[in-house]
């Protein structure tokens, strides 16, 4: 099945990044020749309260698949995915703060034209599970940026490291090379889960909104 027919109206804007099917190979294999990296696990971590809010809102968002830890096998193919869905949706949301938009300091929701952080990644984790990627291997994450600043990334789980989705950059980069903080994110097994990603433990649900600068 096409990429247009497996996301249909949608598909019209990634068919349009194929014609730069050269750039994408050449980041492939920059990507597949690394050394594998993959994000460690420390315990158990609070979810974002804008998650938790969202997921009051819609359960169906947040409802466990009965998945477990995996690491997608990274295909040439599936790569290519990554990187198109991370441009495009880069290209189509414009940066925009939840309180420009909702009126609030928090509001997690999947964007129509406007958004923030955790809007991108929410839109691009939509579009890939529609594409057939497993919702086990693409995993919500709260870092801290270079400036020490609240920032949400999507990253995927695969055999050749984990790799970060990012709106502020149209590269896809493993974790360990994108200079954040990683502080905690979903669990495979469950989405209404977290998981910590640094050695001090338990990361409060407090202590990273996913905000600061998000543009």
């Amino acid at each position: 099945m096409t990429i247009l027919a497996r996301l249909g109206g949608v598909a019209l804007g990634l068919a349009c990044l194929i014609g730069a099917a050269h750039a994408v190979e050449a980041d492939q294999g920059r990507a597949l020749s690394n050394t594998e990296q993959f994000a460690a696990v420390y315990g158990k971590a609070l979810p974002p309260i804008g998650y938790v809010e969202m997921c009051a809102r819609e359960p169906k968002d947040c409802r466990p698949v009965g998945g477990r830890p995996i690491h997608l096998a990274l295909s040439p193919e599936r790569w290519n995915l990554i990187y198109q869905v991370n441009t495009f949706v880069n290209g189509k949301i414009a940066p925009m703060s939840d309180e420009e938009l909702y009126g609030k300091p928090e509001y997690w929701t999947i964007p129509t034209d406007a958004g923030d952080c955790e809007d991108y990644l929410l839109l691009k984790q939509h579009y890939l599970e529609g594409l057939s990627f497993p919702p086990e291997a693409l995993l919500i994450t709260v870092v801290l940026d270079e400036k020490g600043q609240g920032h949400a990334v999507l990253m995927v789980t695969t055999d050749k490291g984990d790799f970060v989705l990012d709106n502020r950059r149209n590269e896809v980069l493993r974790w360990n090379d994108t200079g954040y903080t990683f502080l905690k994110r979903q669990s495979a097994e469950d989405p209404r889960q977290w998981v910590s990603l640094t050695r001090k433990g338990s990361v409060d649900s407090g202590a990273v909104s996913a905000g600061g600068q998000k543009k």
